[in-house]
């Protein structure tokens, strides 16, 4: 076993982490036991991307005690390799893949600290949820998953190395940072898909395009007025890539809507604005502070009304909690310089948000997208980020591009990532064909077999390892990426007899 003196010291703090090993006892029924047994476990664990020191060292600790090969890079991606069972010792070797670290999103009256709480689960009929913060499912389930059947000694399968990365929501920063020399195995299940009864094998590659804009401080004066605090929340965000098509609102754009209308016939002026969070979550609530001239509130607040009601008429099919709150607040020491605030209105409402193409080979599949995610005021700028997905390259790259092109008509500073490979489907795996099998003896009807929007990181591991056959799948959750994330229940014993069979066939 190699353990370097980062991970040592990550150990050693990790004693200072109360884990408790007794079974939830919201958990305690729920089939499979041990299954369920670990990912109680991995929801004690702070592990928010980038900061995966925790559950990385829990992980080390974990194969050092089972007796299990255990090896950890620099970045805190961990491997860890079981023997094949007796009988599997010629099979090709199999690689099992989850990632380590989670979305961390709460509604905005739930206190907690995602640094240092842990994620308490509640029961809902047939669904697992959190109390008012993601669940950690994505993809908690599949680091679960992976322990239990690394722990399993009954379990017939060929020899297994288990792949766990840091940073898949924020970057796929473990997986592009992988060793190509790290992995022996030849076939790779990923754990990392969110709809039961379908296998995925490919996805859109991503590009990030961060924005800064520079604005001055004007000095508000106390009699310029009444100040507002103007909120829209209750919208139910999700994933930027799987759930982009859905036809859900952006937090971001809905509050623009309104920016721009009161910037332009009410004289109105913006102290701050801040609007979601992670570049892979579609934006489920944001804010500003405003000023109006005392003459022009009344006016000011029945756009507002107005506004609103259009706004929840026009998203009552998809967004039936949206909600707009106007408040009375302080007035504000300073407002953005009026020519900062006329662009930015601008250039948010000339911003792209959502699907951009359709594939012109598969029938009801995004090609492009882009997603409008954050809006941050710090460091005297206003900071923008946005997210463009692809399965085409070059698409991707032009999305990318057009977003720029919005930004430098203002004379933002515009700044691109690396950005990350798409995965090309391969219909004649191997292993998918085992798995298409299984999936309709196990369960008498067809699994659905396709490409997603979403990043995996299939595609950097498939660059890195060309020759290795790969299939996604998973059990079934809804709202990833945001409060409402849950996981079904049932899907999650259907996922598991599922994986402990392909292992046995691919003797």
């Amino acid at each position: 076993m190699y353990l370097c003196t980062q991970q040592r010291n990550l150990l050693s703090n990790l004693e200072k982490l109360k884990i408790h090993h007794i079974m939830n006892p919201v958990l305690k029924n729920l089939q499979p036991a041990a299954v369920w047994h670990y990912f109680g476990e991995v929801m004690q664990i702070p592990r928010p991307s980038k900061h995966e020191e925790k559950i990385s060292a829990y992980l080390v600790r974990w194969g050092k005690e089972h007796g299990l090969e255990t090896l950890s890079d620099k970045l805190g991606n961990v491997l860890i390799r079981k023997p094949a069972s007796k009988g599997y010792e010629k099979s090709p070797m199999v690689c099992l893949q989850a990632h380590m670290d989670m979305v961390c999103e709460k509604n905005s009256d739930k206190v907690f600290d995602f640094m240092t709480d842990s994620i308490q689960p509640v029961l809902d009929g047939e669904w697992l949820t959190a109390d008012g913060t993601t669940l950690g499912a994505d993809d908690g389930i599949g680091v679960a998953t992976i322990l239990a059947i690394l722990e399993d000694k009954q379990l017939k399968h060929p020899a297994l190395e288990a792949l766990i990365t840091v940073d898949e929501e924020t970057g796929l920063t473990g997986a592009a940072g992988l060793s190509k020399k790290w992995l022996k195995s030849e076939i790779l299940l990923n754990f990392d898909d969110e709809d039961e009864g379908e296998y995925c094998i490919g996805c859109a590659g991503g590009i990030d395009t961060t924005v800064a804009i520079d604005y001055k401080q004007e000095r508000c004066k106390a009699d310029d007025g009444q100040a507002f605090r103007l909120h829209v929340h209750g919208l139910k965000g999700g994933h930027s890539g799987d759930d982009i098509n859905r036809g859900l609102g952006c937090a971001n754009k809905l509050l623009n809507r309104i920016l721009w209308n009161g910037t332009y016939n009410h004289s109105m002026r913006i102290a701050t604005i801040d609007g979601g969070n992670l570049r892979n979550a579609i934006a489920r609530e944001a804010e500003a502070v405003v000023t109006v001239p005392a003459d022009d509130v009344r006016a000011f607040k029945s756009m507002v009304t107005r506004m609103a009601k259009a706004m929840q008429f026009e998203f009552r099919s998809t967004e039936p909690g949206l909600k707009f709150e106007l408040q009375s607040v302080d007035m504000p020491k300073h407002l953005i310089d009026k020519a900062t605030q006329e662009k930015l209105v601008n250039v948010l409402y000339a911003c792209a948000h959502g699907v951009l193409a359709m594939s012109r080979e598969i029938d009801n599949f995004v090609e492009t997208s882009t997603n409008l995610a954050s809006i941050k005021m710090r460091d005297g700028k206003i900071h923008i980020a946005t997210s463009q997905r692809s399965s085409s390259e070059s698409a991707k790259q032009a999305a990318a591009q057009k977003i720029e092109a919005t930004f430098r008509l203002i004379g933002a500073h515009v700044t691109h990532g690396d950005g990350y490979p798409g995965w090309t489907p391969n219909p004649d795996s191997r292993v998918l064909k085992v798995g298409v099998d299984v999936y309709r003896k196990m369960y008498g009807r067809e699994p659905v077999v396709r490409a997603i929007h979403a990043g995996l990181e299939c595609g950097l591991i498939g660059q890195k390892y060309p020759k290795m056959d790969m299939i996604s799948y998973g059990p079934t959750l809804r709202g990833v990426h945001s409060p409402d994330e849950r996981i079904e229940i049932k899907t999650v014993e259907m996922f598991w007899n599922q994986t402990i069979e392909i292992l046995r066939r691919l003797k």
